[in-house]
């Protein structure tokens, strides 16, 4: 899948892309677009995205839109519904959308800005997530997005993540972005034999 990153300059201090560029993308590429909407006002763009070829849209639960409505919003317009929350924000606050939703993105960086350091702190939000999607028997993705690379993916799964953003560690890869990719996989292929 591909991990687009929707920056608005309100909600986080940077600006990224919109709609016309995920269109543009959608035209040369069959992959999910997994789109992570940081933007102040997720619930009025949700058709926007999902005409553009955004199949799954995730949004923040700091955000300023109604969480309920929100999600509604994306439902409606045909995706998958994504919650993330950033650093500060306690695992105990997503719990009570858990059964409304298909993924959990969980920042290990402050959102806004890519090539900053993988937070630590944050695996014990990702274990308690997992521990409540798990006693609730519920079928969600668990992501973790925010200075993921070959030991800190493994981290990451340690804890119960399921799917990594990597993207400074791929795209600024000296041994090519092909390269980077497999090494990630490899880190947790390697976990996997030792579980």
């Amino acid at each position: 899948m591909l991990h687009l990153d929707v920056m608005d300059g309100a909600f986080v201090p940077n600006i990224s892309f919109g709609p016309a560029v995920i269109s543009a993308i959608r035209k040369d590429s069959d992959l999910l677009f997994d789109t992570h909407l940081m933007i102040a006002h997720p619930a009025g763009y949700a058709a926007a995205f999902a005409k553009a070829g955004a199949d799954h849209l995730t949004f923040h639960l700091e955000a300023g839109d109604d969480t309920a409505e929100t999600i509604s919003a994306i439902r409606a317009a045909g995706c998958t519904v994504g919650i993330s929350i950033k650093p500060k924000t306690p695992a105990e606050a997503i719990f009570p959308w858990l059964d409304k939703i298909d993924l959990v993105l969980v920042m290990t960086v402050e959102p806004g800005f890519g090539g900053q350091s993988f937070m630590a702190d944050q695996m014990p939000k990702v274990a308690a997530i997992k521990r409540e999607i798990l006693r609730r028997k519920l079928h969600i993705q668990l992501e973790v997005d925010g200075g993921i690379g070959a030991a800190t993916v493994v981290e990451s799964a340690r804890h119960g993540a399921n799917l990594m953003v990597a993207g400074t560690s791929v795209f600024r890869a000296k041994e090519g972005m092909g390269a980077a990719i497999s090494s990630l996989h490899a880190a947790t292929a390697e976990l996997d034999k030792s579980l």
